[in-house]
C-alpha cells in the first residue's frame, strides 16, 4: 500500500507539473545595463531576478501560472532603453517591467510606459524626477522605485559628513552631464550650506574622463578636510587614488555610486573612506541569497545590493499580481501603489503614494577597512534642508 501510493503520488505531482507548466506563462521585463562599465551591477540584477522567478515558480508561480522572465541589455543608452521596455510591451506582452539603475534611462521610458500602461519599477534611478513630475509636483503614475532618492542621499551624506565627521570645510567634483551626479551634489550642498559648512571647492568633468589631477589640485589647495564624491565607481576610485598621488589624502566620502572592484583600482586610498549605501553586505538576512547565487552561477556575488534589488523587485510584482488578481499592467500598476508592509528580503515595503518612493528607507553607512566594507550604523537625516 505504502509503494502503491508513494508511486500514486508521484505521478498525480509529475502530472501536476506538467499541467503547470502548460499554462500560459505571465510574463514581466527586466532592463539591465549588462555591457559598459556598469555591467558589474547590471549582470547581478539580471541574476538576482532570475533566482527570484526560479524560487516563485518552485511556489506555484502566480495565480497558478509561472512567471516568466524577459531581460534587455540597454547598454547605459536612453536610446536602447526606450527600445527594451516598447519591445517588452508590444512585443513581449509583459505586466510589468523591473530596472534600470539610472536615472537617465527611467526617465528617458516614462513616456512609453505611460501611453501603454505598464509599470517600470527602477532599482537605483535615485533622482525624483524618475517618480515625481517636477513640474508638476506630482507623481508619475506609472514609474516606481525601490531604492531611496538623491535628495535623502545627499542629506545623508552632508549630516554625516558635518555632524558625525565633525567635517566643516569640503571639496566636491561632479559629473555636470549626469542626473544623478548633479542631483546628488544639489541636495548635499543644500543640506551642507544649511548646517554651517563651507563647500570650498566646487568642480565638475564630463563622463568618460579618467584624469582629475586639475580638479584634485585646486581641491587640495582649498583647504578641504573631505572630498565629495557623487559619482559612479570607476570615477571615483580614479580620483582616490590620484589624490593619494598628488600627496592628499582628504576623508572621501560617496554615494551608492560604490561598487566592491574600488579596492582593486583604488588601492590603499580606500582605507578609511566613508559610503552611504542601501544596504551593510555581511547582513545576515542576506547569506542564503549569496549561497543561492554562488551555486547557480558558479561565482561568488560582489555587487550584492544590485542582485537584492532585482530579487526583491521580482517579488515585489509578483505580489501585486496576486493581489491584483490579473495580469493587467494597469490593474497591477493600482496594486504596486498600493503596497503596504510587504516583508522583501532586504527591508519592509510601504509605498509612500504621493512620490512612488519606499517610506522612510533607512541608510546603511560603511567604512573602508583593511579591504573590507564595514557597517557601522544606520542612518535617517535629520535636518529640514
Amino acid at each position: 500500500m505504502k509503494k502503491g501510493f508513494i508511486f500514486a503520488l508521484l505521478v498525480v505531482l509529475a502530472f501536476a507539473s506538467v499541467a503547470f507548466a502548460a499554462k500560459a506563462p505571465i510574463k514581466i521585463g527586466y532592463v539591465a545595463n549588462l555591457t559598459g562599465e556598469a555591467a558589474t551591477w547590471g549582470v547581478h540584477e539580471k541574476n538576482g531576478a532570475l533566482i527570484a522567478v526560479e524560487e516563485i515558480n518552485k511556489k506555484g508561480g502566480v495565480l497558478g501560472r509561472p512567471l516568466e522572465i524577459v531581460i534587455y541589455d540597454v547598454k547605459e543608452k536612453a536610446e536602447d532603453a526606450i527600445s527594451a521596455v516598447r519591445r517588452l510591451i508590444l512585443e513581449d506582452k509583459v505586466v510589468a517591467i523591473g530596472g534600470t539603475n539610472f536615472s537617465g534611462l527611467n526617465i528617458a521610458t516614462i513616456p512609453i510606459i505611460e501611453q501603454y500602461k505598464v509599470p517600470q519599477i527602477g532599482s537605483y534611478p535615485t533622482n525624483p524626477a524618475v517618480t515625481v513630475d517636477p513640474k508638476t509636483g506630482k507623481a508619475r503614475p506609472y514609474s516606481f522605485r525601490i531604492c531611496f532618492t538623491d535628495p535623502y542621499q545627499g542629506k545623508v551624506i552632508a549630516e554625516y559628513l558635518y555632524s558625525k565627521l565633525g567635517i566643516k570645510e569640503a571639496a566636491i567634483i561632479h559629473d555636470v552631464g549626469s542626473d544623478y551626479s548633479e542631483g546628488l551634489t544639489e541636495y548635499f550642498i543644500k543640506t551642507y550650506t544649511g548646517l554651517g559648512g563651507k563647500v570650498v571647492s566646487n568642480q565638475g568633468f564630463r563622463g568618460g574622463d579618467v584624469d582629475f589631477r586639475a580638479q584634485l589640485t585646486n581641491a587640495k589647495n582649498s583647504g578641504a578636510k573631505a572630498l565629495v564624491m557623487p559619482n559612479l565607481y570607476k570615477e571615483m576610485s580614479l580620483m582616490m587614488k590620484q589624490a593619494w598621488e598628488l600627496d592628499w589624502k582628504p576623508t572621501f566620502i560617496g554615494g551608492d555610486g560604490f561598487s566592491m572592484n574600488m579596492f582593486e583600482i583604488a588601492g590603499p586610498a580606500m582605507e578609511n573612506s566613508y559610503w552611504v549605501y542601501h544596504l551593510s553586505f555581511d547582513d545576515p538576512v542576506l547569506k542564503p541569497l549569496y549561497a543561492k547565487y554562488e551555486a547557480k552561477f558558479k561565482v561568488k556575488a560582489t555587487e550584492m545590493v544590485h542582485t537584492v534589488a532585482a530579487y526583491d523587485i521580482v517579488y515585489w510584482i509578483a505580489d501585486a499580481i496576486k493581489r491584483a488578481g490579473k495580469a493587467d499592467g494597469a490593474a497591477v500598476r493600482d496594486a504596486i501603489e498600493n503596497t503596504k508592509n510587504l516583508k522583501l528580503l532586504h527591508f519592509t515595503l510601504t509605498v509612500d503614494k504621493a512620490t512612488h518612493n519606499p517610506l522612510n528607507k533607512p541608510a546603511a553607512i560603511l567604512k573602508a577597512t583593511q579591504g573590507k566594507m564595514v557597517y557601522l550604523e544606520t542612518y535617517k537625516p535629520q535636518s529640514n534642508f
